[in-house]
């Protein structure tokens, strides 16, 4: 099973004002089309970019890196769907970031492979998106795949020690019914 990533949003000083100037891009683009969720995230995403040895941020240009990892986490969130919330079309997420489709969805392409990301990741759901993400819930145990939601919290709290998911669901449970 993959483990669940701490993220972070620290980066490398040398990196620190290529950071802020895809950070500026994304965080306008998400207050205008999408929310502080993606913003998140993709400040995360960003810092991530920037820690690798060498930074792929290094080469080409901020927009279309800034555009990249929108559309990137999109990918893993469904954003293109017009039935879920918030929407955009990728033409449309592209023209906010003033860059070709193809050179949005190529640079997606390159975060996507950098970080490591597939639709439905854990590591790269938004975090409102957790509870309904089945597969972030779905674990072995003695052989058998189950709904660890469904399981005991004893076994909740071995999975969430490991790792294995992002929270104890029967906290969260708890908290809801209050």
């Amino acid at each position: 099973m993959a483990r669940i990533r701490q993220k972070s949003e620290r980066v490398p000083k040398h990196m620190q004002p290529t950071f802020d100037a895809i950070t500026t891009l994304t965080g306008w683009v998400c207050q205008e089309h999408l929310d502080e969720e993606y913003a998140q995230l993709a400040r995360q995403a960003a810092a991530a970019l920037c820690r690798k040895r060498p930074s792929p941020l290094c080469n080409g240009r901020t927009n279309s890196w800034a555009c990249g990892i929108i559309y990137a986490l999109g990918f893993v969130n469904f954003l293109f769907d017009s039935s879920r919330e918030p929407y955009i079309s990728a033409g449309d997420l592209c023209l906010a970031f003033g860059v070709s489709i193809s050179t949005g969805s190529a640079r997606s392409r390159d975060v996507r492979q950098a970080l490591k990301m597939s639709q439905f990741d854990a590591n790269w759901c938004l975090p409102s998106r957790i509870p309904e993400n089945s597969l972030i819930w779905m674990l072995e145990v003695d052989g058998i795949i189950v709904d660890i939601r469904w399981m005991s919290r004893q076994i909740q709290e071995i999975a969430f020690e490991k790792g294995m998911i992002p929270y104890i669901p029967a906290d969260r449970e708890g908290e809801e019914a209050r």
